[in-house]
């Protein structure tokens, strides 16, 4: 299961239709035929995740400069498409998920999630076109998302198939607010599962009802809204910044933007390491007592050093909050940001770096209960009320999606997601570790010098896992272009 621009993918062209959700309760309402009433739960408050993004596509809209992004995956069916029962599976999912229900509203200043009870929810298949052409099926996909996916409107997801007489590929696309990256993979098990039982007539072995990202949304609240900058809780975050600097750990390469604008996009993924040589990579690791993804972000850090940038790396990190518990077969945004520091300066060796990367990675995680939302709030009040992070921000994100729900089943399902954001001020990477290897899918402002740099800069990270792969090493240095501040402070220098 990987991760790629939806225009990369290559769908089989075929007959499109879709299921819509729409609620039976409010069409009884509209005709007369009766009166909603409101679920249990109903009005409960968004997590600070939700709270955040509402309130940025809000904002937003009201400037006229729209926010939009969305998550999607696609997977097969092998064999002519049994739509009914697919239809009970999608509607099956909707029902099974809290958070796939809600409606989102801004309340008496609070943006309130108002989930509509399963029963009353029903799906209603459309025929939507017939494409002759793989790229034209493509097109239409990448626009049916961008039109349909409205943080501000229900439902806050689509699903269809593109149907063929020997086969389907199902596709579902979803606003960030209801879920996130290792929510795809719990979407394709329980779709596929539900359908396969009833195709053989089964009943699904399936829960009716999964954990809810609502009660986790909840209790997070009830721990942290009450928290107060002078709390404990945000000394990590404070050492950070003292050392940092700022609240945000910059991109240290130049990207070409200016302050205070945001740009169209570059959507693209590139292979790493193939299936072999991500396998000795990770042997590598483990020799040193590393984590495969530790020597991806080594790897990063050495890279990022060796085109000019500071030889101890900061950067943000997402982890994953859903534990070892009840949130694993759950979809929501189960998402904490946090900032991670460690020493990759010149002179250290493959083991010292992996060390550090160890050592800091230990750190975060000690510290990794405080959302990141409410640390921006508390500790950075002015950027907490722009729309976007200030300036090119350094991420970093690594998924092995061998262990995620369902992956014993990928190479029969072939599950592929796909991320799409309107505009950027930076660059973003996601790093995927599948049966067919490493990859990398980055999203970065669509300038020359930010083409140039995320080129250079992938060539030399793909250079550098190769090494570790072939010696267990570092390879020598290539030098990619420095970044801004520095270039000028040289040109100054010399002048």
């Amino acid at each position: 299961m990987r991760q790629f621009p939806l225009d990369m993918h290559h769908l089989e062209p075929g007959r499109v239709v879709e299921w819509r959700l729409r609620s039976t309760a409010a069409v009884a309402a509209r005709t007369g035929a009766g009166d909603r009433e409101r679920p249990e739960g109903a009005g409960r408050r968004a997590s600070f995740n939700q709270d955040k993004h509402f309130t940025v596509a809000e904002e937003s809209r009201g400037a006229g400069d729209p926010v939009a992004s969305w998550l999607a995956v696609t997977f097969e069916v092998e064999g002519p498409l049994d739509e009914a029962a697919l239809a009970q599976a999608l509607l099956g999912l909707v029902r099974r998920h809290e958070v796939l229900r809600c409606e989102f509203r801004r309340l008496a200043g609070e943006v309130a999630c108002e989930p509509l009870d399963a029963a009353e929810l029903a799906l209603e298949p459309t025929y939507v076109a017939t494409f002759d052409a793989a790229d034209a099926l493509r097109d239409f996909l990448v626009e049916r998302f961008r039109r349909s996916i409205d943080t501000l409107s229900w439902p806050l997801f689509t699903m269809g198939a593109v149907l063929r007489p020997d086969s389907a590929s199902v596709y579902l696309a979803f606003d960030h607010i209801v879920c996130d990256g290792m929510s795809m993979p719990i979407v394709v098990r329980e779709v596929r599962t539900e359908y396969e039982a009833l195709v053989r007539g089964e009943r699904p072995a399936l829960p009716r009802v999964a954990p809810s990202y609502l009660d986790f949304a909840e209790e997070q609240r009830r721990r942290y809204l009450s928290i107060e900058v002078a709390d404990g809780r945000l000394d990590y975050w404070k050492s950070f910044i003292g050392r940092n600097g700022e609240f945000f750990p910059r991109f240290p390469l130049d990207l070409g933007v200016e302050p205070d604008r945001m740009y169209p996009i570059v959507n693209e993924a590139s292979t790493l390491l193939d299936a072999a040589e991500a396998e000795v990579f990770e042997k590598a690791c483990l020799e040193v007592d590393a984590k495969p993804f530790m020597g991806v972000l080594g790897s990063v850090a050495v890279c990022l050093r060796d085109a000019g940038g500071p030889g101890v790396y900061r950067g943000f990190m997402p982890v994953s909050e859903r534990g070892r518990g009840a949130w694993n077969d759950a979809v929501g945004w189960f998402v904490n940001t946090m900032p991670i520091e460690f020493d990759a300066s010149p002179g250290r060796d493959f083991a010292q770096v992996m060390t550090s990367v160890r050592a800091g990675f230990g750190e975060m995680i000690r510290h990794i209960d405080v959302p990141f939302v409410r640390a921006w709030e508390l500790l950075a009040p002015e950027q907490f009320a722009a729309r976007s992070w200030p300036y090119p921000v350094n991420f970093f994100s690594y998924l092995d999606m061998r262990k995620c729900p369902g992956a014993e089943h990928h190479d029969e399902w072939r599950p592929t997601t796909h991320v799409w954001s309107a505009r950027a001020n930076g660059a973003c990477s996601w790093f995927q570790r599948d049966t067919d290897g490493l990859h990398m899918n980055s999203i970065y402002v669509d300038t020359a010098a930010a083409r140039r740099t995320m080129g250079d800069f992938q060539e030399a990270l793909r250079q550098t896992v190769r090494a570790i792969a072939r010696s267990g090493g570092f390879r020598r240095p290539v030098a990619l272009p420095l970044p801004r501040r520095t270039r000028e402070r040289q040109e100054a220098v010399r002048g």
